[in-house]
C-alpha cells in the first residue's frame, strides 16, 4: 500500500500506528516508501488506564468515523466507495468546525 501510494503521500514525515505495526520491517519500508518516520503508540502495560496523548488521536479519530451512520457498518461493495465515504465524514466534521 505504501509503494502503490507514495505519490500522494510525498509530505508525510512521521507515521503514528498502532502497537501491532511494531518492527524493524515495517520502519524499514515506510522509511524507503515514504522517507517518513515511525511512532509506536503503545498501550500502558500495567493495566490501569491512563490517557497516552498519541494513542488517543488514533482512538479519536475511529470514534468520528463511528458517529457517521453510513460508516457504522460497511455495506459498500467497492473498496472505493467505502475509501470515499470515509473522505467525505472526514470533510463533514471539518466543515462542521469551521
Amino acid at each position: 500500500m505504501l509503494a502503490l501510494n507514495s505519490g500522494h503521500l510525498q509530505q508525510v514525515k512521521s507515521v503514528l500506528v498502532d502497537g501491532g505495526y511494531t518492527g524493524s520491517n515495517f520502519a524499514a519500508d515506510v522509511y524507503t516508501n515514504l522517507n517518513a518516520t515511525v511512532q509506536v503508540a503503545k498501550r500502558n502495560e500495567l493495566h490501569k488506564f491512563e490517557v497516552l496523548p498519541q494513542r488517543w488521536i488514533v482512538e479519536r479519530s475511529f470514534s468520528w468515523l463511528d458517529k457517521c451512520r453510513r460508516l457504522w457498518k460497511n455495506c459498500e461493495r467497492k473498496l472505493n466507495s467505502s475509501r470515499q465515504m470515509v473522505i467525505l465524514a472526514f470533510l463533514v466534521l471539518l466543515l462542521r468546525r469551521f
